[in-house]
């Protein structure tokens, strides 16, 4: 077992955030994480991603990273009962493919997320997608770079029916499943699992980073 994989193990464990019952699902992902994503947020745009393409080959490597250990939660068959199409949104491939576009080395795909509760996933999955919504961004910093959505960037492109109209589909049907309380709060727990391992999988691959 590699040293991700010991920090995913680790990260299973975390202290779970009992869930709000005032608010919708989805905001009380973002209202729990709001510090953790934050925090990535600040990371990533700290370790220069775009500023070379050096540094987009690490940023590369770490999106593979992330989502090469959630990549079949995407296939997972209750996930995709109760989230109807997810099975279509992966975005494993793509990284793949923009890498190969650049002439960069694919690496090995990471051991997925094993033993994982579907409503734990959902967490997981909340931050996947949600960081498409916020990835408009970085795909504009891309073009600085003379990528494209078909060549080096694809993975950073928006929804074919726009980031904004995707992520509001994605968080209606994350509202409507009829989670328990326990069920809310595994989804929370998740949610900052996944923070935790992209900002523990950014500080090994763009080492040194300056601590926050």
């Amino acid at each position: 077992m590699n040293a991700s994989n010991h920090h995913v193990t680790d990260l299973q464990h975390m202290a779970k955030e009992p869930a709000d019952p005032s608010l919708a699902f989805a905001a009380q992902l973002k209202a729990s994480t709001r510090s953790e994503h934050e925090g990535v947020d600040h990371h990533v745009m700290a370790a220069e991603p775009f500023s070379s393409l050096r540094h987009y080959e690490k940023f590369l490597r770490l999106q593979h990273r992330f989502h090469g250990i959630i990549h079949e939660l995407y296939h997972h068959d209750t996930l995709n009962q109760w989230l109807p199409g997810l099975n279509e949104l992966p975005r494993l491939e793509k990284v793949e493919a923009d890498l190969d576009a650049l002439d960069l080395a694919i690496p090995a795909r990471p051991t997925p997320l094993k033993d994982l509760h579907p409503e734990t996933a959902l967490g997981w999955l909340y931050c996947s997608e949600g960081s498409n919504l916020g990835a408009a961004f970085l795909f504009k910093e891309t073009q600085k770079m003379g990528l494209t959505e078909t060549h080096g960037a694809s993975h950073l492109a928006a929804h074919p029916e726009g980031r904004g109209l995707h992520w509001r589909q994605f968080v209606a049907q994350m509202n409507a499943l009829p989670l328990s309380s326990a069920q809310q709060t595994a989804g929370i727990s998740g949610a900052r699992q996944a923070f935790a391992f992209y900002r523990q999988a950014l500080n090994e691959i763009f080492q040194p980073i300056e601590a926050a």
